[in-house]
């Protein structure tokens, strides 16, 4: 493969491992401010909704190449959000969805740097949709979804305190997200560079797409694998 046709993607590894280290953002309850003249709200998707999640991922990742979910079912889907740990948690403004934060406090911590078993919450997706980017809302929505990140276990019964949250990001989504992550107190702890084809430009949205991928009510093969890549949009 020809350099032309292939480009250098530097992934980034980022946690934070005591509530402490969250920094630069408005004391808990100021995140959001309905009421004022930016009309914010941040609410919790508590009715695992198949369809709500698919449309979240497909709009805010259709322009920073966000693939590996958009062949799930509607099956596939619903077993992923229903786990126990798994929260998403939506911005709203002015009673329009902004954008979304899912925290994934179910999958096995495998990288070694987990103090216990259980206590490892992952933020797996974050982002706005492309109208709402540039207006501050980003800050906001992580700093609040980082929180909760640390606070899960007060949501579910029998869950361990937090000891660890951590995501990664990609040279992919834009020259601001490493440094907006580490405003907030996140640390790199791993870097990976790599060759990978370059993007081809789009003959299709990401939502004709997923309206194309495997049809739904045909059984689940369970979610796909978890591999390294963009999990965060521009802010």
């Amino acid at each position: 493969m020809s350099e032309s046709t292939t480009r250098t993607v530097t992934t980034w590894f980022l946690e934070q491992t005591d509530p402490g280290d969250l920094r630069g953002v408005p004391a808990p309850g100021q995140e959001a401010d309905e009421d004022g003249p930016s009309g914010l709200r941040i609410a919790r998707a508590e009715v695992h909704s198949p369809a709500f999640s698919r449309f979240l991922y497909s709009e805010v990742g259709a322009d920073v190449e966000w693939a590996d979910r958009l062949p799930w079912t509607r099956e596939q889907w619903r077993e992923w959000l229903e786990r126990p740990g798994v929260e998403t948690w939506v911005a709203y403004q002015h009673g329009t969805p902004a954008g979304y934060i899912e925290l994934d406090g179910a999958t096995r911590d495998t990288s070694g740097r987990g103090a216990r078993p259980g206590t490892t919450v992952e933020i797996s997706y974050f982002g706005l949709l492309p109208g709402f980017r540039g207006l501050g809302i980003g800050g906001r929505l992580l700093a609040y979804g980082a929180r909760r990140a640390w606070d899960l276990d007060e949501r579910w019964s029998g869950r361990l305190p937090t000891a660890r949250v951590w995501l990664h990001t990609c040279s992919k989504d834009g020259p601001y997200a490493l440094r907006n992550y580490q405003r907030r107190g996140f640390r790199i702890f791993a870097k990976e560079v790599a060759r990978e084809p370059a993007a081809e430009p789009a003959t299709e949205t990401a939502e004709e797409a997923a309206a194309q991928a495997s049809p739904e009510g045909t059984g689940s093969a369970g979610p796909a694998p978890r591999t390294p890549g963009p999990r965060s949009s521009p802010m």
